[in-house]
C-alpha cells in the first residue's frame, strides 16, 4: 500500500490513530486525534506524547514494549487527562514499518458511556457489598465486647487492692474504645427530616469550620451558582457528609506549598445515578491541588478502613458515601497528582 493511501485510510477512522518513533515523538496523528487532544495537526507534529498528556494512569515505559517484542499491547481501561479533562480509554499499542523505519501505530478509542456506567454499578455493587460485611461483622463483635466489659465491672468490685483496679479500667476503657470505632463503622442508618435546604449555607459552614481548624494553611475558594435551587435534604447528615470530604482534603494538603480547595456547585441535567436517570442534579465539586490519590486506593477509596493518609482511620469517606447515598445521590472521584475532585450529585428532579 503505497503512503498516499495509507494516509487518506488513516484519516476516515473515527479511531485516533497516531504514529510515534521510538522516542515517543508524533509523526503522524489523523483527524480523530486532533480533536481528541484538542490541537491541530502542525501543532502536534514532533511533539513528545508524554507532554501532550496532562497524566496518564500508565506509565508511557509501557510503550517500548511493542518494540522490544514486536508484539502490539492493549489496555482497555486508559486515563487520559487531556485540557483537564480525563478521558477513559481503549489503548491500543502496535509495532509497524513506516519509512524503513520501526514505528509505533498507537490507537486511541474512547471508552462508551454504557461502559462507564457499567464499571459504576459494579462499584456500586462491591461498595455495598463490603459494607455490609463489615456491618455483620461489627455487630458480632459488639456482643462479645459488651460481655468483656461486664466481666470487668464485675471483676473489679470483687477485687481486694485499688491497685488492681487500675487493670479492670484498662479493659472497660478499651472496650469502649473499640465499641465507638465499631458504631463509627456502622455509621448512620437512617436518614433523617428531609427538608427544602440551601445548599450554599451548608458549604459555608463547612468552609468555615475547616478554616477555623486549620488557620490561614489552606486557602478555600468558592465558585457557586446562585441559581441553584433548594434541594429536599437533611441538613445536619449533608452537612457531615461535606465536612467529611473537605476535611479530609485539607489535612492531605498539610504542608503542601499554595495548598488550595475549592468549592464549586452547578446544575446538571440528564444524569444516572446508580442506573437511574435523574433530570436535574446538584453538582457539588470539592477540588484540591494536593499530590493525588494513589491509583490502587481508587477503586477501594470508600470502603471502610481504608485511607491514603498517614494515622486517617478510612471511615470519613465511607461514611459520606452512606449519608450521600441515603440522599439517592452518588460520589465520583477524578484524581491525578496536582488536582483530585470529589464531586457529589444530588437529585432535584427525577422521573
Amino acid at each position: 500500500m503505497s503512503k498516499p493511501l495509507a494516509e487518506t485510510v488513516l484519516e476516515q477512522l473515527v479511531t485516533a490513530t497516531l504514529l510515534l518513533d521510538e522516542s515517543l515523538t508524533v509523526c503522524y496523528l489523523n483527524p480523530s486525534a486532533e480533536q481528541l487532544f484538542g490541537q491541530s495537526k502542525n501543532r502536534c507534529i514532533h511533539q513528545h506524547l508524554p507532554e501532550m498528556v496532562e497524566h496518564s494512569s500508565i506509565d508511557f515505559s509501557v510503550f517500548e514494549q511493542p518494540l522490544i517484542s514486536g508484539q502490539g499491547i492493549t489496555d482497555s481501561g486508559v486515563t487520559f487527562v487531556i485540557d483537564g479533562k480525563p478521558l477513559l480509554l481503549e489503548l491500543t499499542i502496535s509495532p509497524i514499518s513506516w519509512d524503513k523505519k520501526v514505528m509505533l501505530l498507537v490507537e486511541l478509542r474512547q471508552v462508551e458511556q454504557q461502559r462507564r456506567l457499567n464499571q459504576e454499578l459494579n462499584q456500586h455493587a462491591q461498595q455495598q457489598a463490603a459494607k455490609l460485611l463489615v456491618r455483620s461483622l461489627a455487630h458480632e463483635i459488639k456482643n462479645p465486647l459488651g460481655g468483656l466489659r461486664g466481666a470487668a465491672q464485675l471483676l473489679e468490685k470483687m477485687l481486694p487492692s485499688e491497685s488492681l483496679r487500675e487493670y479492670t479500667q484498662i479493659i472497660i476503657e478499651q472496650a469502649d474504645r473499640l465499641r465507638n470505632l465499631v458504631d463509627r463503622l456502622l455509621g448512620p442508618q437512617r436518614l433523617g427530616t428531609k427538608e427544602p435546604e440551601n445548599v450554599h449555607v451548608i458549604l459555608e459552614k463547612v468552609r468555615q469550620l475547616v478554616s477555623l481548624e486549620l488557620g490561614e494553611n489552606v486557602r478555600i475558594e468558592r465558585d457557586y451558582d446562585p441559581s441553584l435551587p433548594d434541594i429536599a435534604i437533611d441538613s445536619e447528615q449533608i452537612e457531615q457528609a461535606l465536612l467529611n470530604i473537605v476535611s479530609n482534603a485539607a489535612q492531605i494538603l498539610q504542608g503542601h506549598e499554595d495548598a488550595r480547595i475549592t468549592l464549586t456547585t452547578r446544575t446538571e441535567h440528564q444524569v444516572n445515578i446508580h442506573g437511574k436517570r435523574i433530570k436535574l442534579a446538584a453538582r457539588i465539586e470539592v477540588t484540591d491541588n494536593g499530590p493525588g490519590i494513589p491509583p490502587e486506593l481508587i477503586d477501594t477509596l470508600f470502603y471502610p478502613m481504608v485511607s491514603g493518609r498517614e494515622g486517617g482511620t478510612g471511615l470519613g469517606l465511607s461514611i459520606s458515601q452512606n449519608l450521600i447515598d441515603q440522599h439517592q445521590g452518588k460520589i465520583d472521584v477524578d484524581s491525578w497528582p496536582g488536582k483530585t475532585t470529589f464531586t457529589i450529585y444530588l437529585p432535584i428532579l427525577d422521573y
